[in-house]
């Protein structure tokens, strides 16, 4: 027909409108279906756009484009539909439900093929950006019907909760000239927790009574409570109302009762989550050093018998334990602290300080985990911090920043540094200020 001719002449004097209408089709079902053009179908596309390029000099190659486009078209065609999709794939993922910071735990992957073909996968799970995984992602030709196991370790370098949400595939055709990515629903919670190697380490040396090398110094201190410690002879300047007659006529020789003080006291940390916080000291953020710290001195207070609180605020309160005693109630506050973790925010000491009114009365061992930065944040902790004397035992404890002190005690003279050690020389004289009002109050 003439109207087939003339437009077989028209497409073959403009080779690159034949290639654009020749790609559309594909595009069209690459977009729609989910599918991708690989490199290798970007390759064949090249072959005759090159002849193209030599119609110029000799127009009888047309119908050799055209009928080598149309071969690609059908190979193309074909192959984008060898694809398996998504239904017929199956994911188990077996990992711990807690781990460590910056310790190092298996993860097994488990896909199944469910399909009656042979397909090339690549497998990358959904894994937070705080996670190192090793390796990343696998690469995996699946038989029909039949599964594989894939395992990797993963390290997180970031506490908290974390949800690893689903399984990516990235399915090749049978050619490879197409590709499918997927994304498979699967849920699993991880919780890191801070590595307590501190807390091991001191009860290593608490067993061998070498806590002097952590500069712990046991003194016995005998008081005049009505808590019995020990029964011993009686001495020339005892009162004679701690006289243990029942002892003493047992063994015919006077014997007095000693009392200790009391050792069953309260301590409540507060530990600001605001701004001050979101420094980092090292490689980890001051709120890090902080929760460390409460954890540590929290075991050490447990285990002497005392009750341990914690509130966590910013501005609002994220959590509140209230006061217990035993060590098991170290997981409580572990719990309540691992999922904390600095924000850019203003903290509402007044809301902190009129929570901790409201819902602890007895008197407590008040310590106040927060750092200075500027003459708003000091006088709000001057503030409130002495409204609770009388009632509570107030304790602030300000986070040093090691790397400013230490512009001023490795300043060695120069030009270039003196402008740094100056500036850190005068805030740190402003926070002696600070801390001497603290002392004051």
């Amino acid at each position: 027909m003439p109207w087939i001719e003339l437009t077989i002449d028209f497409l073959i004097n403009r080779p690159l409108l034949l290639i654009l209408l020749m790609a559309i089709p594909l595009f069209v079902i690459s977009y729609f279906g989910q599918r991708y053009p690989t490199r290798r179908l970007f390759w064949a596309i090249g072959i005759p756009t090159l002849i193209s390029l030599a119609i110029i000099q000799a127009p009888f190659l047309g119908w050799c484009l055209i009928t080598l486009d149309l071969a690609i078209l059908a190979v193309a065609t074909f192959d984008i539909f060898t694809i398996v999709t998504a239904n017929f794939f199956s994911v188990e993922r077996q990992v711990i439900q807690i781990a460590s910071l910056k310790k190092s735990h298996d993860c097994e992957l488990i896909v199944t093929n469910t399909s009656s073909h042979h397909c090339l996968i690549e497998v990358k799970d959904d894994l937070p950006d705080s996670f190192l995984a090793t390796p990343d992602q696998f690469q995996y030709w699946l038989k029909p019907k039949s599964r594989a196991s894939m395992r990797y370790s993963f390290t997180s370098h970031q506490r908290g909760r974390f949800t690893l949400q689903c399984v990516y595939l990235r399915v090749a055709s049978r050619l490879g000239l197409w590709q499918a990515y997927y994304s498979i629903p699967l849920n699993s919670q991880i919780n890191v927790y801070p590595d307590l190697k501190q807390i091991s380490e001191y009860d290593l040396l608490a067993r061998t009574n070498r806590l002097n090398l952590l500069g712990v110094r046991r003194t016995r201190r005998i008081g005049s409570d009505n808590e019995f410690e020990r029964l011993r002879d009686f001495r020339q300047d005892d009162n004679y109302k701690f006289i243990d007659w029942r002892s003493t006529a047992r063994r015919n020789k006077l014997t007095v009762r000693d009392f200790q003080s009391n050792q069953s006291q309260r301590i409540i940390f507060m530990v600001d989550c605001g701004r001050m916080m979101t420094g980092k000291a090292g490689d980890i953020s001051m709120l890090d050093h902080s929760l460390n710290a409460m954890l540590m001195l929290s075991y050490i207070a447990l285990r002497q018998g005392d009750s341990v609180g914690l509130v966590c605020f910013s501005d609002s309160i994220h959590n509140s334990i209230p006061p217990k005693n035993g060590v098991n109630h170290l997981n409580r506050l572990l719990h309540a602290s691992f999922d904390q973790h600095p924000k850019f925010v203003e903290s509402r000491y007044d809301r902190a300080f009129l929570y901790l009114k409201r819902h602890f009365h007895k008197r407590a061992l008040v310590v106040l985990i927060t750092n200075v930065i500027d003459e708003i944040n000091s006088k709000q902790i001057e503030q409130y911090m002495s409204t609770l004397t009388g009632r509570h035992l107030p304790l602030a404890s300000l986070l040093r920043d090691h790397q400013m002190f230490d512009a001023i005690d490795q300043y060695q003279g120069g030009s270039k540094d003196l402008y740094t050690a100056a500036a850190a020389a005068k805030i740190a004289t402003w926070r002696q200020q600070v801390v001497t009002d603290l002392q004051h109050q």
